[in-house]
């Protein structure tokens, strides 16, 4: 809950939002990132593993860091993946942050102070990240797999609260990446998108009253 996380610099609500600057200003400064409002932050926060996606990420890097967005990575994994990060951090000084680690800390810092979350599983039964994201209006970017399919709908659509992909594909990826880029350029709709995303409700309390509508079209039938 960003409103009462003790790791976060500023608290705040999807009815107050103002408080996510600060935390993105913050992370930029504790990251080593160049601080400014108005770059996109992708974050990566996950196990660095071939399952979870990451030899599409490492294959569109370049066209990603393109775009004038910054990159930040949190998690452990494979040698190769991590050495990725590491020698990208290298080469683009101010844009890319690889924290190959676990930080409960840095992992609140990081859902809050990003706006963009992504996750290209090649499978995901559920998925928390994505919707601890959404907690903290981080938009997430996923592939349309298990839970990520059910959770997360295109901001294309009705009700939209983050950005789909559907083949296990960089192409469709970066294409994912560039929308969400387009939208972030239009601060009102943002802003909206962001709150969108903050209301989003995986409560039991939705789930059981959807299963008692079931049961009873069920009953009627």
């Amino acid at each position: 809950n960003p409103a009462t996380d003790p790791f976060l610099p500023a608290p705040y609500s999807a009815a107050d939002p103002s408080g996510k600057a600060a935390c993105k200003a913050a992370l930029q400064e504790k990251l080593g990132l160049n601080v400014d409002p108005d770059v996109p932050i992708i974050a990566c926060i996950s196990r660095l593993v071939a399952h979870k996606g990451y030899e599409l990420v490492t294959a569109a890097f370049p066209k990603i860091l393109e775009h004038y967005v910054q990159f930040v990575v949190l998690g452990t994994g494979d040698w190769g993946i991590e050495s990725f990060f590491r020698m990208a951090a290298q080469e683009y000084p101010g844009r890319v942050s690889a924290n190959l680690m676990y930080s409960a800390e840095l992992a609140s810092q990081l859902y809050a102070g990003a706006d963009l979350l992504l996750m290209p599983s090649i499978s995901e039964p559920c998925g928390l990240s994505q919707m601890i994201a959404m907690r903290y209006g981080t938009v997430p970017i996923v592939r349309l797999t298990g839970g990520l399919k059910d959770s997360i709908h295109d901001m294309g659509g009705d009700n939209g609260n983050g950005f789909t992909f559907k083949t296990y594909n960089a192409h469709d990826m970066l294409g994912a990446i560039q929308r969400a880029e387009g939208l972030y350029g239009n601060k009102p709709l943002w802003n909206q998108s962001m709150v969108n995303a903050m209301n989003s409700d995986f409560s039991w309390n939705k789930s059981a009253n959807e299963y008692v509508d079931m049961y009873k079209r069920i009953m009627k039938d």
